[in-house]
């Protein structure tokens, strides 16, 4: 018989080996190798798993966090138990949004834990007094300590739990800094664990590095089942919340918020929003925008003038400076329009980013009109541009035109290869880039 093997599995985060270890090697913990057979292990997983036949699929229970847009970008609302990362650049709104939602999510679920780790309590009633919030069933802990924190929601079993932010959350059993990797991972894996075994919804305020990513170990994207930017310029009153992950629901989709004197506003009409001041001059091009499932019209706006300097300035806004790069090198060759004497600008209007290859053909265009000073007029226009010149086709085409109708455009620019069974508008199929500057020509 073969003899049962020995394994040291750490109680603080599940890594098990058959080698001791005083400090555990993937969460830090020391001294928390305890002894287990292997054999054990084994019978255990041998009574979790099972064929995929026989496992149900449950139905979801949606519960509204006050706020109509932030449920429809979430797929209906929040799961109990989901766990969402909300991560955004220093007073961008963050803190403001999430007190909001806490007080509204009382007012319908009950009591919520809001756990502030870098405002005094004092601090939090300043800012509910200027948004009104009364929160008689809002409860503020300002505390870092992770394992009051865990306390407190085991006495007051809230419905909904804040932790703003968990960068500053700190474990005793831990010797290394707040904030540090072994810190962060540590206490939002504990912090997770625990509220979806109490079924209690979580939010993680995470703070942004210089280039815009969440700070911290990459393994808190993996660990939460969903992931928000709160983006816009600080000095804007618009602010968009874009769901860049999302294991109950789409990812892509966008909630867009107006900052006021009470708070936060939903816009329930972001279209309208980012198209309310287009003068429609040349340079000027609309673009319907459709990471979601749910297309936002967008004005592209481009510039060209003659260089002051021997080395023309490329620079851009809301758009990617080496798609845009590829773009003016496509103009040159393939439609002859010439920009190595001219400085481009190219600007997505509202602070919004266009990451899809779509917008291609509508920076190209844009660029176009600016340099023949031509004026587009109310044209949609949207496909990927490759480096022969084609034009490709993209996803949601239908969904792009219909947004486009309902604000009254008639006419749009769409690559050929598009399946478009009903158009919701006069249609021009190109397949090339020239095609699409001979229309306007």
């Amino acid at each position: 018989m073969k003899k049962d093997r020995t394994l040291y599995v750490c109680q603080e985060c599940g890594y098990s080996s058959y080698k001791w270890f005083g400090r555990c090697p993937s969460c830090g913990t020391w001294n928390s190798m305890v002894e287990e057979k292997e054999k054990a292990l084994l019978k255990s997983l041998k009574e979790l798993y099972r064929p995929l036949s026989l496992w149900t699929a449950e139905e979801l229970e949606r519960l509204s966090t006050g706020f109509d847009q932030l449920d429809h970008a979430l797929g209906g609302g929040i799961v109990k138990g989901q766990v969402i990362l909300i991560a955004g650049e220093p007073g961008i709104g963050k803190s403001t949004l999430l007190l909001q939602l806490a007080d509204r999510y009382s007012k319908a679920y009950g009591k919520v834990l809001y756990v502030s780790g870098e405002e005094s309590g004092s601090q939090i009633a300043l800012r509910g007094k200027r948004l009104g919030i009364a929160g008689e069933e809002l409860f503020v802990l300002p505390e870092t300590n992770l394992e009051q924190i865990l306390e407190a929601l085991e006495e007051l079993n809230p419905s909904m739990l804040v932790v703003d932010s968990i960068q500053t959350i700190h474990s005793s059993q831990l010797e290394s800094a707040p904030g540090s990797v072994s810190q962060v991972r540590e206490c939002a894996y504990r912090l997770a664990q625990t509220c979806k075994g109490k079924n209690i919804p979580l939010f993680l305020v995470g703070q942004v590095t210089k280039e815009g990513a969440v700070a911290g170990p990459k393994v808190l994207e993996h660990l939460v089942d969903t992931v928000l930017y709160f983006e816009g310029e600080r000095f804007s009153f618009y602010r968009v919340l874009k769901v860049v992950k999302n294991r109950f629901g789409a990812s892509g989709e966008m909630a867009v918020f107006k900052m006021g004197d009470s708070g936060l506003e939903e816009v329930p009409e972001p279209s309208a929003l980012f198209l309310q001041e287009r003068v429609g001059s040349a340079g000027s091009v609309v673009f319907p925008h459709a990471e979601g499932s749910r297309p936002v019209l967008l004005e592209v706006q481009a510039l060209t003038i003659d260089a002051v300097y021997t080395t023309p300035q490329r620079r851009s806004q809301g758009y990617d400076i080496n798609r845009l790069a590829l773009i003016l090198a496509v103009l040159e060759k393939e439609a002859k329009v010439f920009t190595r004497d001219k400085d481009v600008f190219v600007n997505v209007v509202g602070g919004m980013q266009i990451v899809e290859p779509a917008g291609d053909l509508a920076v190209a265009l844009a660029i176009y009109s600016s340099v023949k000073n031509k004026v587009l007029g109310d044209v949609l226009v949207f496909g990927e541009v490759g480096l022969g010149g084609e034009v490709r086709a993209v996803h949601f085409p239908e969904l792009r035109l219909k947004e486009g109708k309902r604000f009254g455009f008639n006419k749009a620019i769409v690559p050929r290869g598009c399946a478009i069974e009903e158009p919701q508008m006069e249609t021009y199929r190109v397949s090339h880039i020239m095609e699409a500057i001979e229309l306007l020509l």
